[in-house]
């Protein structure tokens, strides 16, 4: 259990393998709740990997299995229409109200493209997944979809820290926060073009029963 002793964040060498215990449950987390920094913690993993202090593959297959995980719990959540169980506790109204607020800002498209892309963008993963839970979208296309998706956008962060840990040469901790800015500007002008072009029916969600059932 020596991983969950205080740990000196700025210090390279307090990280180590405790890196690998934090990303599954931050990953999974964050398909639940958005706030959660799991980008911040993958993309540190790329800036840490520079130095030979963590294996950035590892990084990549741990953080996309967490983030298939949480998908797919999400995902079932909706299919079975079981969220109104959450409703018996405060947490689980906070987090329709996150699922509602999430799907007006990312777009309620179910499609598979957007269950891949829309996770790049914040908020992006729980509006995508939820919609498709509800949409009753095909399990299998989801999972495969999920999990294209998670190693993508694991890649693309474990991938982000390392280029801008070896450009840069800063310590690990200001090229994660580099990292983890270009990536908030990435994804706002990605949400900026989804936003515009969510004049188009998704050919899921879609027809009279369009006000999502929650």
């Amino acid at each position: 259990m020596r991983y969950l002793v205080p740990m000196d964040l700025g210090n390279a060498d307090s990280w180590g393998t405790a890196l690998y215990f934090w990303i599954i449950p931050f990953v999974m987390g964050d398909a639940i709740f958005p706030p959660v920094p799991s980008e911040m913690l993958v993309i540190t993993g790329g800036a840490l990997s520079v130095d030979g202090r963590v294996n950035p593959f590892f990084i990549v297959i741990l953080a996309a299995f967490a983030s298939w995980l949480g998908d797919i719990l999400v995902f079932q959540l909706f299919k079975r229409r079981l969220s109104h169980v959450l409703d018996r506790w405060k947490w689980g109204l906070r987090f329709h109200a996150a699922v509602h607020s999430a799907i007006a800002k990312a777009g309620r498209s179910s499609t598979y493209g957007a269950i891949i892309g829309l996770r790049f963008i914040p908020g992006g993963r729980l509006a995508t997944t939820a919609a498709a839970g509800i949409a009753n979208v095909s399990t299998r296309g989801f999972s495969l979809c999920a999990a294209l998706g998670g190693l993508l956008w694991a890649s693309w962060s474990v991938g982000l820290g390392y280029l801008t840990g070896a450009a840069t040469g800063l310590p690990f901790w200001a090229s994660s926060l580099i990292g983890v800015g270009v990536g908030v500007v990435i994804g706002a002008v990605v949400g900026v073009i989804v936003t515009r072009r969510r004049g188009s029916r998704s050919p899921v969600v879609d027809g009279p029963e369009e006000e999502l059932d929650f």
